[in-house]
This record gives C-alpha cells, structure tokens and sequence, in this order.
C-alpha cells in the first residue's frame, strides 16, 4: 500500500483547504488513517484520525475547526481545514495503518505519505 497527500497551498488565516491522502496498490477499506503536521522546528503532531470502522478522532487544538472523512470507493481519506490559524502551518502527513481503531500508541504505520506544504499567512 502506498499513500499520497495533496490540496497544501497557501492560504490567509480564516480560511479553508481540503486535503487528500490517496491510497494505491491495495484498498483502504481495512486501514485506519491518521493525519499528521510538523511546524518547522517543531516535533511531528497527530492532528486527527479515522479508523476503519468510519469513527473519528481530533485532537483538542484542531476540534471544531478540521473534518475527516473517507470515501472507500474512491480509496482516498479527506481533511477538511476551516478556520485556518498561523499555527495551522506546517507538513501534512497521512499515515495508513492495518487497524480497526485510532489509537495514540500506533508507530508501526503501512504506509506513509511525503507531505503536502500547508501555509497559512496572518
């Protein structure tokens, strides 16, 4: 399995994006996927994750603000960004682990994506 995100751009703080992480080479219908950002000089966070079963998880500095959603016939995870913050910025990462459920002790990830630059100016 394979993953590739893309939808980073720059964007003004308020704003929105969409980001997607598509899956080839094998069908993410069984695979729990994570988003993931780094700031520059700042350490790789998990931002938000939806399991296999279609049950989601964020965490508390993007709740509210960012959706995930998975489309299975389309093998692709979305991350819809609304409300975009400064601090918002960094590398995306999705991460796609053979998995019924999010959980934060994953590290063993299927597949990894190269990133995919979002900015957000003030």
């Amino acid at each position: 399995l394979q993953v590739a995100e893309s939808g980073g751009t720059l964007v003004q703080s308020g704003g929105s994006l969409r980001l997607s992480c598509v899956a080839s080479g094998g069908s993410l219908t069984y695979y729990t996927v994570d988003w993931f950002r780094q700031a520059p000089g700042k350490e790789r966070e998990r931002v938000s994750c939806i399991s296999s079963e279609n049950n989601p998880r964020y965490e508390n500095s993007v709740k509210g603000r960012f959706t995930i959603s998975r489309d299975n016939a389309q093998n692709t995870i979305y991350l819809q960004m609304d409300d975009l913050k400064p601090e918002d910025t960094g590398v995306y990462y999705c991460a796609a682990i053979h998995a019924m459920t999010c959980s934060s002790w994953y590290s063993n990830y299927d597949a990894w994506g190269q990133g995919t630059q979002v900015t957000v100016s003030s």
